[in-house]
């Protein structure tokens, strides 16, 4: 069998630094294609020699002749597309949002189409679905319908409809994956961002508090960018998305653990007891009838894990508090 080739856009962000990280250990020659900016989440949870072994393509999927050179350059034969701009980025400037997150979208299922790539996964997002109360009691079931509250919603909502078409009209398989509240190192931006900071703070001894918080379902960053891989490299077909799964828990049990693994920030680490508008807990079992048993990390050995790189990275300067 030929050897796996991997492309991953959006590599400079949160899940997609944990996804490179683990197809580099995995032994995988992999390519990403970034805008460009800082690698510091990079080279939070990655060694010089590992980042070494990646072949960095600077480019804008907003231009579809640069994601068509990319794949050709590369060889890849596997694409997972990170690649987006966040909430807030998108409330500030709706236009550019779509353009990145729709249209970059469009770009790679038909770089795909015309490179002869089969499949990819995506990242689509807990952000399709409405309020909590439009569901009912219970963890939200696959198949539930979309009812998007904000500009990224939409155009996740609209990605889903694109793999569809692609499906439909020249045969390109893929995964979307809708992660939810994603905690650990290198999660410093977005609307779910502060237990993350949280545990920075703790990490330099500092006090935080966290705009949000109510139950809600929480994913280690390592085991989302695992489930990535996982999907990248299952057999597909057909454009099914999936509700990734983690630990439904309430903010101040986030807040006890990162006490546990910092007993001198006890007391310093508050939240506004206001929930996210999504529903407080998710069905998996539609993911894992197809992938398989994914990981799940403990809540308190994901914590600890996040509080231990931030501590080695505040003492070699390479993160600071924001």
């Amino acid at each position: 069998m030929a050897e796996e080739r991997f492309l991953v856009t959006g590599a400079l962000g949160c899940i997609g630094a944990w996804v490179v990280r683990n197809l580099v250990r995995d032994g995988y020659p992999t390519a990403v294609l970034d805008v460009g900016g800082s690698m510091h989440r990079l080279k939070l949870i990655m060694t010089e020699a590992e980042l070494a072994q990646v072949n960095f393509i600077t480019g804008d999927i907003t231009d579809l002749p640069t994601v068509e050179r990319s794949l050709k350059d590369t060889g890849a034969t596997r694409i997972i597309h990170l690649a987006a701009l966040q909430v807030p980025f998108c409330r500030a400037d709706p236009a550019l949002g779509a353009k990145v997150n729709v249209v970059g979208t469009v770009h790679m299922f038909e770089a795909a189409k015309r490179a002869g790539i089969k499949q990819l996964v995506y990242a689509s997002s807990i952000a399709v679905f409405g309020h909590s109360e439009e569901y009912g009691d219970g963890p939200l079931a696959h198949g539930m319908h979309l009812s998007p509250n904000t500009h990224y919603g939409v155009y996740k909502q609209a990605n889903e409809g694109t793999a569809q078409i692609y499906w439909q009209d020249d045969g390109i398989a893929s995964l979307g994956l809708r992660p939810y509240t994603v905690y650990g190192a290198a999660r410093d931006q977005g609307m779910t961002s502060g237990p993350t900071k949280a545990m920075l703070a703790a990490a330099a001894g500092q006090p935080f508090h966290i705009g949000f918080g109510g139950t809600g379902v929480f994913q280690y960053t390592d085991d989302c960018a695992k489930t990535f891989v996982r999907a990248a490299l299952a057999p597909v077909q057909g454009a099914e998305v999936y509700n990734v799964g983690g630990a439904s828990l309430h903010m101040r049990e986030i807040v006890a653990a990162i006490e546990a693994a910092v007993p001198e920030v006890l007391g310093k680490v508050t939240f506004d007891d206001k929930p996210l508008p999504f529903p407080e807990d998710v069905d998996d079992a539609a993911i894992t009838a197809a992938l398989g048993t994914l990981p799940k990390t403990p809540l308190a050995e994901g914590v600890r894990e996040t509080v231990a790189i931030f501590k080695q990275a505040l003492a070699d300067n390479r993160i600071a508090l924001v």
